[in-house]
């Protein structure tokens, strides 16, 4: 069944799957990622949101093997807990059993950040139109994430929620597509869009509030080895009440503001200056603040609908 999609198996297979010694070995991206746990919340959580993703055989080489399982003793039956797992390490303290599937998206998330070091890692959405990628690069709570779901909804083919990997030797975008994060309003008015949006479990209570993830596009994950020709950076801030306010951004200032959301560019030396120049040669800036989608969507479409 490898190379079919998750969706093709059974409730009962999945969980089998995912409770064998080497998980439920899916394609995400260009890596194949092994997933253990025996939390039904994971479990619901990948049958909603990755059911396009396609199965990898068991003997397909594991880039990376995750598991998200329970708390020990009394925490199996007494409040339980989901503790993540990545090559024996437990980077992150247990969280309530209910955010299982939460706690599977950012430990995906710290993998992907602090292991595929072979690319330039910045903390942004990714997007793509016409073959040609828009980078929303932003701190947590600027409402980056809203606004690629919004894209996402409207076309776009989403690259990425949360991260730009950036090829060190051609400078091209790698699509890594998983499900977009969302907190507390943004939910709600995700929910609302039009595109027949697929929201995923609910956690609630946690550090961030409430979280949900909406399922990607199935043509995100369909296409998810081609890369992209980076083309736009946009800074996007979202205040409410706010007028919609777009403006050039110099490349200096680009420049400085990428490196600020990247994760590993100190650690890539010399090769992440030189990939983040390059970067910065083929994309025109923009900082974007607005106080709803329906300000800032329209605006962004018609900067990428410019010719070059």
């Amino acid at each position: 069944m490898s190379g079919a999609p998750l969706s093709s198996l059974s409730r009962s297979d999945l969980q089998d799957r995912l409770r064998a010694p080497d998980g439920l070995r899916l394609h995400i991206g260009r890596f194949v990622t092994g997933i253990r746990s025996r939390h039904a919340q994971v479990a619901d959580g990948l049958a909603t949101l990755y059911a396009d993703y396609r199965l990898a055989d068991d003997d397909t080489f594991c880039d990376y093997a995750v598991e998200v399982g329970r708390g020990d003793g009394l925490r199996t039956f007494v409040r339980p807990q989901s503790v993540f797992r990545f090559e024996g390490m437990q980077p992150f303290k247990p969280l309530p059993g209910d955010q299982a599937f939460a706690m599977l998206e950012w430990g995906l998330n710290w993998v992907f950040t602090n292991h595929a070091q072979h690319y330039l890692i910045i903390h942004a959405a990714v997007l793509e139109r016409d073959g040609q990628g828009l980078i929303l690069a932003a701190p947590p709570g600027s409402g980056k994430s809203t606004l690629c779901a919004g894209l996402a909804l409207r076309g776009w083919r989403l690259l990425s929620d949360e991260l730009a990997m950036v090829g060190l030797e051609d400078g091209r975008l790698l699509p890594l597509p998983r499900p977009v994060s969302l907190k507390n309003r943004s939910i709600d008015i995700v929910r609302a869009l039009p595109g027949n949006p697929v929201i995923g479990p609910m956690a609630h209570d946690t550090a961030k509030g409430t979280v949900a993830h909406l399922k990607p596009p199935r043509i995100s994950v369909d296409e998810a080895l081609t890369r992209v020709q980076p083309r736009w950076v946009v800074l996007p801030k979202f205040e409410t009440g706010s007028e919609c306010a777009v403006q050039p951004m110099g490349r200096a200032r680009m420049f400085m503001s990428l490196v600020s959301n990247a994760f590993n560019y100190p650690r890539l030396g010399v090769t992440g200056f030189q990939a983040m120049g390059r970067l910065v040669e083929a994309c025109d800036g923009y900082t974007a603040r607005y106080g709803s989608l329906d300000q800032i969507v329209p605006v962004l479409e018609s900067i990428c609908s410019r010719p070059a």
